[in-house]
């Protein structure tokens, strides 16, 4: 099948991978070209713009930053997706987006007789977890090409579903990592040995995902540079921002969401994510520094 990537960064770049390898013709595009050299070393046709892309393709697919980009992307009217895409194409977005926005995008895209689909994902490609939103029909006809990206391909209701099961999932996880965050200053604090309930935690009622890179992301001080504070600080606030449109408590997202900004406003944004636990350890005046193997 011809088809086409918008936005080819790490998650771009490795879905659009599993698209070649599973023998599609595949058209990609990204503001930054150099991006997408390794897949058309694979085979890849590079487009100049968003609606290039379209033209060449029966299905577009879109990873990008956050809500505003994906609809400047697909709605510029001189060179967005929209005014590429034939009638009866389809959109894919795996965007981690609003699901305010991906409805609005939704209907204009309707008017012009394209199929759509929200479809963000978890993990990495190609065994992730994609979650789909959009006709059973359309979802059911384009299957087999999510399966070409995805382990888990969840299809989870009508139009704006998928983006919504998504904002849940990263609400759950990162609220978790302040939540951890905070129990683990509270044992620093009270003077316990941070390296010994550091290995109580993942044997009691503690125990939780986010918990099990937390020691060896942490306990050095050592963050990385660069990575993904920015995007979970983006995610949170949509989260929290869902909450709000449908009338869903959301009060240990809101602090979360608090945290997160007041790192971004340090400079942390760039950092990767467990880089919040600076903004807690100030609070607490007590840092979380302690052994861990590698």
């Amino acid at each position: 099948m011809e088809l086409g990537f918008i936005g080819t960064g790490t998650m771009g770049n490795a879905m659009a991978r599993c698209l070649i390898d599973g023998g599609h013709q595949l058209t990609v595009h990204d503001l930054r070209r150099e991006a997408t050299t390794n897949l058309c070393e694979m085979g890849a046709h590079w487009a100049d713009n968003a609606k290039a892309v379209a033209e060449a393709s029966h299905v577009v697919f879109l990873s990008l930053p956050g809500p505003a980009q994906m609809e400047a992307v697909v709605l510029d009217p001189e060179a967005g997706v929209l005014a590429g895409l034939r009638p009866g194409s389809a959109l894919g977005d795996t965007t981690t987006n609003s699901p305010k926005v991906f409805l609005q995008v939704a209907a204009a895209c309707r008017a012009k007789g394209i199929e759509v689909l929200d479809m963000p994902v978890s993990g990495r490609p190609p065994n992730m977890t994609i979650m789909v939103g959009g006709d059973r029909e359309v979802f059911d006809k384009h299957l087999a090409v999510l399966d070409c990206m995805g382990k888990n391909v969840f299809y989870v209701g009508a139009s704006g579903a998928g983006c919504t099961a998504k904002l849940v999932t990263q609400y759950l996880g990162y609220t978790n990592l302040i939540a951890a965050a905070e129990g683990m200053l509270i044992g620093a604090k009270a003077g316990l040995d941070l390296t010994v309930l550091a290995q109580i935690v993942p044997v009691s009622a503690g125990s939780s995902r986010a918990f099990e890179g937390f020691p060896g992301a942490v306990f050095s001080g050592n963050f990385p540079t660069t990575g993904t504070l920015d995007i979970i600080a983006k995610d949170i606030h949509l989260a929290c921002e869902l909450a709000r449109d449908v009338q869903a408590p959301a009060r240990i997202g809101d602090i979360a969401d608090d945290v997160l900004q007041r790192a971004q406003v340090q400079g942390l944004g760039h950092y990767g994510h467990q880089a919040v636990v600076r903004i807690l350890e100030q609070m607490a005046g007590a840092e979380l520094r302690a052994p861990w193997p590698e």
